[in-house]
């Protein structure tokens, strides 16, 4: 192959190369929160583990989570945080919250302890968080998922 074909592939190639790289694309996801675990204490308060994951491939910073929880089927009240930090792009982290559920709602998670059976919750809501370089933003959020009793560790479901 003459010299000149061989600068003119190689010149073709380099273009083809920079004409494909497009650099790291920002996208912003919506997150997701959910009950990660939940100690009952002797009071009836619980400790509240939230999972809050990331989906975003830039670092976001989560202001304030506001939820309406219901465990089977039973208001069991508003939940608030205000974590504050940041989770990094496509991770997650967890938010520590006290919470004092309604009475129907305690009962119906020492039914589930009790019985080994799950227990289904629903979080409704909002939580804001700003995206790396960018304003606050809202996402709504309506999770449903279930918790079960911890195998060895009294009053705690996940």
């Amino acid at each position: 192959m003459p010299r000149a074909h061989r600068f003119l592939l190689l010149l073709l190639c380099a273009i083809v190369l920079t004409a494909c790289h497009r650099g790291l694309v920002k996208r912003v996801s919506e997150p997701a929160v959910s009950l990660q675990q939940v100690t009952v204490g002797t009071d009836g308060r619980w400790q509240v583990e939230l999972r809050v994951q990331n989906y975003s491939s830039i670092p976001m910073r989560f202001e304030d989570i506001d939820l309406a929880v219901t465990v089977a089927g039973q208001d069991a009240g508003p939940l608030r945080a205000a974590p504050g930090y940041t989770i990094g792009p496509e991770a997650a982290d967890v938010v520590g919250v006290n919470f004092t559920p309604s009475a129907n709602a305690r009962m119906a998670a020492a039914g589930a302890l009790a019985s080994g059976q799950p227990l289904p919750y629903t979080l409704k809501g909002t939580v804001r968080a700003t995206p790396e370089d960018q304003s606050v933003r809202s996402f709504e959020l309506d999770m449903h998922s279930s918790l079960s009793a911890a195998p060895g560790l009294a009053g705690v479901l996940r």
